[in-house]
């Protein structure tokens, strides 16, 4: 069922509106029957029904856009997917209406990491990576693609003349992958600058940006020029490290295209239940990414001065080689920051057995802190060599700042850092 103010009212809900408008109001409703619930209805289910044998042969053929099977299409994963579009395109679809967004969901973030370069390469095709990327993406191009006969390529995105020689370097490329802020290094990527080589020396190339530790809220790549934008949903967008999933949008329809098969034939769907948790995140996102943003900040200086730390990763602080580029590109600088102790290896894996308030454990972008070593972590599948390269040291430490207030988790890192040896 439409909505009653019009059929696009919820999918194309005022684009020009703000931020946190259309989080909570874009995609609202949309593809679901008319009710009176105010909150969306999780149509946990893996089929439906079909009034007629004539029904279920036009909606098998096309003709009719029903819903078949959960795997193909849900009322309740609709609604996440057009809220997507709304908050990632609303720029570029303002400034060219014939443009279409396109989102697909799936069910983890390496689901929707894999979809996306599966839709731009195929066996004998290659692929460059941005050289410091989540452990699980860089296992996956290591492992997984090159047995598909897809090769990757590693390439230093921070530094435009490395992007240039690679994609000279390799013609067939389809595709370019990068994140930034980098995990967990917090090295950025000049997005429009990355997309103006591509464009110059091999236009043919998609440019992909992992868009995980900024969120639409702070960083819109699409409005830099990028091709596909990609979320990890398990980590800020749903906030409360209550799923796992993930989020493809793209302004490419040929892409779109091959996502929606790749989701459909690989079975790579997520969970209606799921999609529905995601959504109610994603529509407190501002207010929690304006919490994030400004404890971190006050956190980054108040390591930076503490004697006992070596150097601290955060592109908020002017002492942060990127600064200006983060100043440029983002809205503000996102809840994540790393550090090294001066104590190295040793000292960090105190520091995590011994704090407060802070959980040790992998991901992030949750409502609450958490705390974790990259190289024996989230990064371990890294061959050392390569980690390092990328400056993922031993001694780095990751922290995801969440919402407690500020000055609690202050004195847990304090009360923490005193513990360790002078």
């Amino acid at each position: 069922m439409e909505d009653s103010k019009g059929p696009d009212y919820k999918k194309n809900f005022g684009l020009n509106y703000g931020f946190a408008t259309r989080a909570l109001h874009a995609g609202e409703h949309l593809g679901q029957p008319q009710t009176k619930s105010h909150t969306n209805a999780i149509y946990q289910t893996s089929t439906f029904v079909f009034s007629s044998a004539e029904e279920g042969a036009r909606a098998f053929s096309g003709e009719d856009p029903a819903y078949i099977y959960t795997r193909l299409g849900n009322p309740t994963v609709k609604v996440l997917e057009a809220k997507v579009n709304a908050l990632e395109g609303a720029a570029v679809k303002l400034a060219n209406p014939d443009l279409r967004v396109s989102t697909v969901a799936f069910s983890t973030g390496m689901a929707a990491i894999s979809g996306a370069l599966l839709a731009c390469a195929s066996a004998g095709d290659e692929l460059l990576i941005g050289n410091v990327v989540y452990g699980a993406t860089e296992h996956l191009c290591a492992n997984v693609l090159s047995r598909l006969g897809i090769r990757t390529t590693d390439v230093d995105v921070s530094d435009l003349a490395a992007v240039r020689a690679a994609i000279l370097a390799h013609p067939k490329a389809k595709a370019i992958l990068f994140e930034s802020p980098m995990n967990p290094t917090m090295v950025l990527a000049d997005i429009a600058g990355v997309v103006r080589v591509v464009r110059e020396v091999n236009p043919d190339i998609h440019v992909i940006v992992d868009n995980t530790f900024a969120t639409p809220y702070l960083q819109r790549p699409f409005e830099l020029g990028a091709d596909v934008v990609v979320h990890s949903t398990t980590k800020y967008i749903c906030g409360h490290g209550t799923v796992v999933g993930g989020l493809v949008t793209t302004t490419d329809d040929r892409v779109k295209d091959e996502l929606y098969k790749l989701v459909k034939d690989l079975g790579a769907s997520p969970s209606p239940f799921d999609t529905w948790l995601v959504n109610l995140g994603l529509k407190t996102l501002p207010l929690r990414m304006d919490k994030h943003c400004a404890s971190a900040m006050a956190i980054a200086r108040h390591l930076e001065r503490h004697p006992k730390v070596a150097a601290v990763y955060y592109p908020g602080l002017e002492s942060h080689p990127q600064h200006a580029l983060a100043v440029r590109q983002m809205k503000d600088f996102g809840g994540m920051l790393s550090f090294e102790l001066v104590g190295g290896i040793e000292a960090g894996r105190l520091l995590m057995n011994t704090i407060q308030i802070f959980t040790l454990a992998v991901s992030l972008g949750c409502v609450d802190s958490l705390i974790q070593h990259p190289a024996s972590m989230t990064h371990a599948c890294v061959p050392r060599d390569k980690r390092l390269q990328g400056g993922i040291t031993d001694g780095l430490v990751r922290l995801s700042v969440g919402i407690e207030d500020v000055e609690d988790l202050i004195q847990a890192l304090d009360t923490a850092l005193a513990g360790l040896p002078n």
